[in-house]
């Protein structure tokens, strides 16, 4: 399999969004920025803040959710990196806190972050790491449920899941997608 050279975070930027569960993505690509020892970066050509370590490049776009494959396809395009060597992180109302999946393509699920950058790629079949943040029950209360941070123990879930995405990090790095898949699906920590 190809290694990823992209992977992006998704949230919202400013700090009344850094607690919500819809920044799950925001939260793992820090992680990963700190173990690295890649800063991330404002830069406006990229619509977003950007690290680097050798050919892989982690991003968190600055355009709001909504407006996320503005960011994408920008930084994409202009390193030639095609699409399925882009990982996105994201956070996940199917599935529940703690639980992770991983997969390459697929439909957005109503999730207007992969929405918008299947339209600026023109295709579903990049990488997604999606991290549960289970649902609300009702959907008229989804808005309100993403936008709010975690109760304390679902971020305890939360907290594990993203650990155990650093911990299958040396696989996913190599493009060792299956090996990564076997721990990031099993529930043992």
């Amino acid at each position: 399999m190809t290694p990823p050279r992209l992977i992006v975070g998704l949230g919202n930027p400013g700090s009344e969004y850094e607690d919500n569960r819809h920044n799950l993505g925001f939260w793992f690509v820090d992680r990963l920025a700190c173990d690295l020892k890649a800063p991330l970066v404002a830069q406006g050509k990229f619509f977003g803040r950007v690290g680097r370590d050798g050919d892989l490049w982690l991003l968190q776009p600055g355009t709001f959710m909504n407006r996320s494959g503005q960011a994408v396809a920008a930084l994409a395009r202009f390193y030639k990196i095609a699409v399925q060597e882009i990982l996105v992180v994201h956070d996940e109302l199917d599935l529940q806190p703690g639980s992770i999946r991983l997969k390459q393509g697929g439909g957005n699920g109503g999730h207007n972050g992969l929405k918008d950058i299947q339209a600026h790629l023109a295709t579903p079949d990049f990488w997604r790491l999606r991290l549960g943040i289970g649902h609300p029950g009702e959907r008229n209360e989804v808005v309100n449920y993403v936008l709010q941070a975690p109760r304390k123990a679902e971020q305890v879930l939360i907290d594990q899941a993203l650990d155990r995405c650093l911990l299958a990090w040396p696989k996913l790095c190599t493009g060792d997608y299956e090996a990564a898949q076997r721990l990031l699906h099993s529930k043992v920590v």
